[in-house]
């Protein structure tokens, strides 16, 4: 049996193989970065490595991934490197993915212990083939970095659980992580286009539904633009998740992994983000973060301290 190779883009996305080339416009210079080549970067790499970790990182292509591995910082990405869905502004590789490994969860704890790290993000591919969506993986992970690193702060970037019985956002939330995180990606009216598989509203009832479950959890959900919503859009989204008692909120400028990808309608300037930002805290988010290389997990341990100070202040005011 031959073996895919995910470094070939038809093999990491055939689901994309037939669509026309889009061009990749040149990117401006508010989002440029430098190539890793730090000390810091290459210790995480190694550990992640001796660990047989994934990270979304380095599957997402994320620009940032030279400064937050240089400061021992890394998403951990489950349940393997292959999502069950095609979404067009992503490139995660897309197809059937492996069974589970009922040893990743250990890994992932000994590896956030040997790093150090105050808080960690744990995100996963799309498993619509599980019957619980692997909301049993993200627990168990969490199990595991509570007792491997007891002092860690856990966020958890979940799929939709879309196909799956309610129990499995219940099994997730009785694990306790700190945030719980799920994003929107842009707006309603793109969805068919950009996140085919996935439901705005459905996405939308998940935040609130761990909400109504455990009131004291963070939650956190996020969009990207420039993938060609306007202005009033996002800001409908804003006040959607605040009608879902969303506490944190991430804007990010989508940039395109491939020609075969979503198109960049265009670059947002520096400046709208801080209009976007404004406008986010002015709806009643605890925290906002709005730049153009603003992701999901950047920053998200420094993000995660002020949110929390945040909430305590409210509490002391009241």
């Amino acid at each position: 049996m031959s073996t895919r190779d995910l470094k070939l883009p038809e093999e990491r996305h055939p689901e994309k193989a037939h669509r026309s080339d889009n061009p990749q416009p040149k990117k401006p210079d508010w989002i440029r970065v430098r190539a890793p080549t730090s000390d810091g970067y290459k210790k995480t790499r190694d550990i992640l490595r001796a660990k047989n970790l994934v990270t979304v990182c380095e599957e997402a292509g994320c620009p940032n991934v030279g400064e937050c591995w240089s400061q021992g910082h890394a998403t951990m990405m489950i349940m393997g490197d292959i999502c069950t869905r095609g979404c067009t502004f992503c490139n995660i590789a897309t197809g059937k993915p492996r069974a589970l490994d009922p040893f990743e969860p250990g890994r992932v704890g000994y590896a956030v212990a040997e790093l150090g790290l105050s808080h960690v993000v744990v995100t996963s591919v799309d498993r619509d083939d599980l019957e619980d969506g692997g909301a049993e993986h993200f627990a168990m992970t969490i199990r595991a970095i509570r007792h491997r690193a007891p002092e860690t702060t856990i966020e958890i970037l979940t799929p939709d659980f879309l196909k799956c019985p309610p129990s499995a956002v219940q099994t997730v939330v009785t694990a306790r992580p700190d945030v719980f995180n799920h994003n929107l990606e842009t707006v309603p009216g793109l969805y068919p286009e950009v996140r085919p598989g996935a439901r705005y509203f459905a996405s939308l009832r998940l935040l609130q539904r761990v909400k109504e479950m455990d009131a004291g959890l963070f939650t956190k959900s996020g969009i990207m633009v420039g993938l060609g919503e306007d202005r009033q859009a996002v800001l409908q989204v804003m006040d959607d998740l605040r009608a879902a008692d969303v506490d944190f909120l991430t804007i990010g400028q989508y940039l395109q992994p491939t020609p075969k990808h979503h198109r960049v309608d265009r670059f947002v300037t520096p400046d709208e983000f801080k209009s976007y930002e404004a406008a986010a805290y002015a709806k009643g988010f605890a925290m906002v973060s709005a730049t153009p290389l603003t992701r999901s997990s950047y920053h998200a341990g420094d993000d995660f301290a002020r949110l929390r100070a945040a909430r305590q202040a409210k509490l002391s005011q009241g």
